[in-house]
């Protein structure tokens, strides 16, 4: 089963995977996808910027750093490719410790 690293926020939760995907259409600015080809980078690197020119959701800079700007909880919140990624990864730690039925403490990504 594939999950897509997809996390998106709305006024009343925070969606991850499948979930977050299928909203995506009528909330794509606060649908954030393609993560990790911002981690690393700075803000003003050209193979960044040319990525962010394409998609739906605000990237900001702060302090070099690409920041994604969403709306959650009726509060603007800014979070980076590392956090969201986080949010993926934790999603799925919880997906294969339902399917083992135990916790998973060791990982290789």
């Amino acid at each position: 089963r594939i999950t897509p690293s997809y996390v998106a926020f709305t006024d009343e939760e925070r969606l991850i995977g499948d979930g977050a995907k299928a909203q995506a259409s009528w909330n794509p600015e606060n649908t954030i996808f393609d993560a990790k080809r911002l981690i690393g980078r700075k803000y003003d690197d050209p193979d960044a910027q040319k990525k962010m020119d394409h998609w739906p959701f605000s990237i900001i800079n702060e302090g070099g750093q690409s920041k994604y700007e969403i709306q959650y909880n009726g509060e603007t919140k800014k979070l980076t490719p590392e956090e969201i990624s986080s949010m993926v990864l934790t999603k799925m730690k919880e997906v294969a410790e339902t399917f083992i039925g135990h916790t998973v403490t060791d990982a290789v990504i």
